[in-house]
């Protein structure tokens, strides 16, 4: 494994790390507190030391981050935790936001994972207003400084987003996604992220699974997938799921990318093209299986890209894809 600097924070992470959204079973499954266990467990032997949850990941609100905290107390590694705050509010809009309601979620946080600090807090993607209210962000500093949080970080869907967010001092990273079918983050964000040291975790790295080259027109999702039920937006942000990307229309892009790649692991080589940036502090794909982490992780240290190789993604992106999402995110 290797390690980068997350930023302004200081802390060498992991250049591949674990994002947990899915961490307990496949999206829409049961959550499997054991699986989980065995997941993350595996993740900090092969290397891993950021794990990226959130108070709403799980069956259950706060399961997710019961599990990260089971594993974070029964290791002794340095494993930094980071989770998110904000998407419990319904509804999910700017007056919800207060420095009480935030505060709130953060403690509940802290008693979820059974941890007297939070390493990374970030704000999960809230509403663009949000970022227009220096109180929000205020009220991170006093937990700073009690204490209960080491660093403060924003999730975003667009870009735009991520640029008001940075003009906080006390924002230290920008969770973001970046990946072959959205390219938009490696032009103006990731220049001003540089010159601010921001931290830069790419989430989102496979599209939802499409980047893995698996899916084919007659693949189905369980009905509590969001791969199901959000593929126009209709639960969040439609740029969650697919990356944004009409299915078929991903379908026929990524049987170009096969192409490309000689049919060699697809799914490694989105995470390598992700990691070529030197930008990106690290990216946190999700795992279900030991078999789906072990192969994310060997995408550290496997190599970059060939300038034909990313010519190509680049073309296939501007051809099939960019008319789609970059105008959007």
């Amino acid at each position: 494994m290797k390690y980068r600097k997350l930023g302004k924070t200081g802390f060498e992470i992991s250049e591949v790390s674990l994002g947990t959204w899915q961490v307990g079973g496949k999206w829409g499954s049961h959550f499997d507190h054991k699986n989980a266990d065995h997941i993350l467990n595996a993740a900090v032997d092969s290397g891993i030391n950021f794990i990226d949850t959130a108070d709403v990941y799980g069956e259950n609100p706060g399961e997710s981050e019961q599990a990260v905290g089971r594993l974070v107390r029964s290791r002794s590694e340095q494993i930094y935790v980071a989770t998110k705050c904000g998407r419990q509010l319904n509804p999910h809009t700017s007056e919800m936001y207060t420095p009480k309601a935030l505060r709130g979620f953060v403690e509940n946080s802290l008693k979820n994972m059974g941890l007297d600090t939070i390493d990374l807090i970030q704000l999960h993607c809230p509403p663009p207003e949000v970022y227009y209210r220096p109180e929000i962000f205020a009220e991170f500093d006093k937990l700073i400084d009690e204490g209960k949080i080491r660093k403060l970080g924003v999730s975003v869907e667009k870009v735009e987003e991520a640029l008001k967010a940075i003009e906080y001092d006390n924002v230290d990273t920008v969770q973001i996604i970046f990946n072959m079918f959205r390219q938009r983050p490696k032009e103006l964000f990731f220049r001003e992220a540089k010159k601010k040291d921001i931290g830069v975790i790419v989430r989102v790295p496979l599209a939802s699974g499409l980047l893995t080259g698996k899916f084919s027109r007659d693949t189905t999702f369980l009905p509590d997938d969001h791969r199901t039920f959000n593929r126009n937006g209709e639960a969040f942000d439609k740029g969650e799921t697919f990356a944004g990307i009409d299915f078929n229309t991903g379908l026929d892009a990524v049987e170009e990318l096969k192409k490309v790649f000689n049919n060699e692991n697809l799914a490694q080589a989105a995470l390598r093209w992700i990691l070529s940036f030197e930008d990106v502090s690290t990216v946190i794909p999700g795992a279900s299986s030991l078999d789906q982490l072990k192969s994310n992780v060997q995408a550290s240290g496997a190599g970059g890209l060939t300038d034909d190789q990313k010519k190509a993604v680049n073309d296939i992106y501007n051809q099939k894809i960019k008319g789609y999402v970059h105008h959007l995110w």
